[in-house]
């Protein structure tokens, strides 16, 4: 199974097991069926830390590796050949021998927010409960209404949105993406603009891992690779690298392509959002990893240093 460029007849695809994963997993498993009929992908469900520690805020436990970690030992391992990834979820720094492939077409990259009374986010009554489990969200949300009271929120999409119809929560925010993946886009009250809920780095977007030296499955994977999308990304994730940002500080940011240029938004914000640095940059799509840098260069020298400073001195 772990040939690096031999013609293979199947190869094994790891997925987290939520709902969410198997469904994004089992797209590109179609996908790649139509590229490449005569190769046989079969889906393999691991476990990781992130699905099994649904009560405690993910920046108290490790963050995004958590939900990757698991897969990741199995893509060394040789047990798996590819593995399907949330991008939001991926660390900027991957282990060795390892790497992004392909970012299929992104979808939409926005917040949502979903109500339980059809109340739009500047119509929710003063102190209302939301619910959210990212520090990136929960200080843009209290940038914007300091009144609101914001509550920990775990767990699957389907166990979240159970626990909004329960009465627990006002309202919760999620991703729009993995809505619209699920066919719940009806769920959704309102898609949060990127000027009250920038996004997270690479919200909206799949990542598809593999060994770096396989060369069968880098082929196998080219022709779903959408080059706007992974372009987007890459400059996004190079600014969460310089940063050196984790879940424990709100950082987002946000690249749109238009032909051969570049614009990328980012911010970085005290957890309460009192304090809020927001800039952009452009660039061309040859480079798009020194648009990130030069964009966390300009947050830091905004006040950016500060923020991370005090939150890591605090961790």
């Amino acid at each position: 199974m772990n040939q690096t460029g031999n013609e293979r007849s199947s190869v094994v695809l790891g997925t987290r097991g939520s709902k969410l994963a198997v469904q994004q997993s089992e797209w590109v498993q179609a996908q790649l069926h139509k590229l490449a009929p005569h190769v046989t992908v079969t889906l393999q469900r691991i476990q990781t830390s992130g699905d099994k520690i649904l009560d405690v805020p993910l920046a108290q436990i490790g963050g995004k590796g958590l939900f990757v970690k698991e897969i990741e030992e199995a893509l060394l391992s040789g047990e798996i050949d590819l593995a399907v990834h949330s991008m939001k979820d991926v660390p900027t720094e991957l282990p060795e021998g390892l790497a992004i492939l392909c970012v299929p077409p992104r979808e939409d990259p926005r917040d949502a927010l979903i109500s339980r009374d059809g109340l739009l986010f500047h119509d929710l009554p003063r102190g209302a409960k939301i619910g959210t489990s990212s520090l990136r969200r929960q200080s843009q949300l209290l940038h914007a209404r300091p009144d609101l009271t914001i509550a920990l929120l775990r767990g699957n999409l389907d166990t979240r949105l159970r626990k909004l119809r329960e009465g627990q929560y006002d309202a919760i925010v999620l991703a729009a993406a993995g809505l619209r993946r699920l066919a719940w886009a009806h769920e959704i009250t309102e898609y949060l603009s990127p000027q009250i809920s920038l996004p997270a780095i690479g919200q909206g977007a799949l990542g598809i891992e593999g060994r770096r030296d396989d060369l069968f499955i880098r082929s196998l994977l080219s022709g779903l690779n959408h080059a706007s999308s992974m372009t987007a990304v890459l400059a996004e994730r190079a600014l969460l690298h310089r940063l050196q940002g984790g879940c424990q500080v709100p950082i987002a940011a946000h690249a749109t392509v238009t032909g051969t240029g570049v614009r990328l938004e980012g911010l970085v914000s005290s957890v309460d959002g009192k304090e809020l640095f927001r800039e952009t940059a452009d660039g061309t799509i040859e480079d798009p990893e020194s648009i990130g840098i030069q964009l966390a260069e300009r947050l830091l020298a905004r006040g950016g240093d500060r923020i991370l400073r005090e939150i890591y001195g605090s961790a």
